[in-house]
């Protein structure tokens, strides 16, 4: 809080974990330098990018997850 600010303001603690969350993707998807840079031309290709660039996010967070789950056996 503020030094400055008199009234504490309420904060919905769920939203700001989807607003942190948001935050964080756009983030990465912005580390890829076509997106940052809107290199593509048109609009159409720079959302296919977008679009390429979480499914490259997407399975990054699959394999980790597959990798630090244990192993099961299938009978």
């Amino acid at each position: 809080m503020r030094k400055s600010r008199k009234l504490r303001v309420a904060v919905d603690r769920r939203l700001y974990r989807l607003r942190d969350l948001v935050e964080r993707c756009f983030n990465k998807l912005k580390n890829a330098r076509r997106v940052a840079t809107r290199y593509d031309k048109t609009a159409e290709s720079f959302l296919g990018f977008i679009d390429i660039t979480s499914i490259r996010l997407w399975l990054a967070i699959c394999q980790h997850d597959l990798a630090t789950q244990p192993h099961r056996t299938v009978i």
